[in-house]
């Protein structure tokens, strides 16, 4: 197209009377140019140039290109359905539409709900900020936000574990008065463990804790986040409109300084729904939202663990036992404040109060089987030794409690005695025992000396402790 100052000269040279040729050679313009310029001039009195608009054919179907999109199809696949609709542009023209107008990048579904329906969350990177130790660390602002009201609960947290990311949601529901029917999340680990689509896997603990409050957990799907365009639109409101520009001298002045923000942020008007959040909460959101249970939610984390050959699992630096069939398997724990429960495939197999300190043992004798619990310490242990010296007789019994007074592994001497009724009888074991209670002796090898010199016979009276014939004794 000719352009306009051309044009311009060329109306111009011809009302001062300059011919064609002229011209032409003047403006090193063509002379059939020259010459359409001339006569449009002569008869609309157009002294500048009027661009042709140029209607596309594919403009009129827009709305089936963008409704096709919508479903990810490839161009190729969009110029067979639109074939099938009745039109066949070129691949290259449409190729070229699609591209001009960057329909693929611009269009998205606006997801609507109902009060008390949904509430969106997410975690989202303010920078180093100062810890309640008054430390500067990385910190990222937890938002919920709720899908109807667009009201906001806002919180600063220095990492994304699961008992930080479950505890927020606990305060935004405190916050809020209620729960939400359903809360959709991104595919963060310290919610999902598995994005699946068909059926995601979520932290148990998270789970557990959407089943105390009545809500149901919804993660979007991968490369999907205008899903919860919502709460992406609340992350980028605080850290635009309060932490953008803005420095705090310590954690408690960031707090502060943060809630007023927010009390001023659900007060505005807001641009999609033209009310403000706080008066929209109030009318209708709030009277939907799922009443808090009485009962405050156990926050508990969850570990996976290996079983020991002894049959205890590690948790929090203190050791605690498992029945003795499930040693060197994996096994899940729940810690919480008071309480330590382990399971295997979500059946509980212990449960331990939870030990104060650090290299603590909490033992369940109940958890190990007739056979391990053969060895001192354990209470059939003791039992089985105390009986087995009743069964030779009194004396035998009576040997048996200076032996414990005089020895702290008193389990063997009392063993050793028992395992001699396999060469003697129980009676003459009995009167070994009288003579070693007679002189004071309390080891295995001077009951068994008795036995071998056979002097479990002879009269008391002749021999002394520590005299001539003690070493007899």
């Amino acid at each position: 197209m000719i352009k306009i100052a051309m044009h311009t000269t060329i109306i111009t040279l011809h009302k001062e009377g300059i011919s064609d040729r002229k011209i032409s050679k003047l403006t090193h313009t063509h002379r059939s140019t020259v010459k359409k310029i001339i006569m449009r001039y002569k008869k609309d009195k157009i002294e500048f140039p009027v661009p042709r608009k140029i209607t596309s054919s594919i403009e009129g179907w827009h709305p089936d290109i963008v409704e096709l999109l919508s479903t990810k199809l490839s161009v190729v696949r969009i110029l067979e359905e639109l074939r099938l609709r009745g039109f066949n542009p070129s691949y290259q023209a449409l190729s070229a539409y699609i591209r001009k107008h960057n329909i693929k990048q611009n269009t998205c579904i606006r997801l609507h709900t109902e009060a008390g329906e949904e509430a969106q969350v997410d975690f989202g990177d303010v920078g180093r900020q100062y810890d309640p130790a008054e430390k500067l660390r990385k910190a990222y602002v937890f938002n919920m936000r709720l899908s109807y009201s667009r009201m906001d609960y806002y919180e600063v947290v220095f990492d994304q574990k699961v008992p930080t990311w479950i505890q927020c949601h606990i305060n935004a529901f405190s916050f809020f008065g209620g729960a939400p029917k359903l809360v959709k999340l991104d595919n963060l680990k310290s919610g999902v463990i598995d994005a699946n689509y068909y059926e995601p896997v979520f932290q148990k603990e998270y789970k557990r804790m959407a089943d105390h409050y009545g809500c149901l957990l919804s993660p979007c799907r991968p490369y999907q986040p205008q899903e919860k365009g919502k709460v992406e639109s609340g992350i980028k409101y605080v850290k635009n409109n309060f932490f953008a520009g803005r420095k705090f001298s310590n954690n408690h002045e960031m707090n502060t300084q943060l809630d007023k923000w927010v009390k001023r942020a659900n007060d505005r008007i807001h641009g999609t729904t033209k009310t403000k959040p706080s008066d929209l909460f109030a009318s209708s959101e709030m009277p939907a939202l799922i009443k808090l249970p009485t009962t405050n939610f156990d926050m508990s984390s969850w570990h996976y663990r290996k079983v020991s050959r002894d049959c205890h699992v590690t948790l929090d630096k203190n050791y605690y036992s498992v029945p003795n069939k499930y040693a060197s398997q994996k096994v899940m724990a729940s810690l919480s404040s008071h309480l330590v429960k382990i399971f295997i495939n979500d059946a509980p197999i212990a449960t331990h109060t939870r030990a104060k300190g650090h290299g603590i043992f909490t033992t369940d004798t109940n958890h190990y089987g007739k056979y391990d619990k053969k060895c001192p310490g354990f209470k059939e242990y003791d039992t089985e030794c105390q009986e087995g010296m009743q069964k030779i007789g009194n004396n035998s019994s009576k040997l048996l409690e200076n032996i414990k007074q005089e020895h702290k592994d008193w389990h063997r001497a009392a063993r050793g005695i028992i395992k001699l009724r396999k060469l003697y009888s129980d009676e003459v074991i009995d009167l070994a025992c009288l003579r070693a209670l007679h002189y004071g002796l309390t080891t295995y090898s001077k009951v068994k000396k008795i036995l071998e010199s056979n002097s479990y016979n002879l009269p008391l009276g002749e021999f002394k402790v520590g005299g001539e014939h003690a070493n007899v004794a």
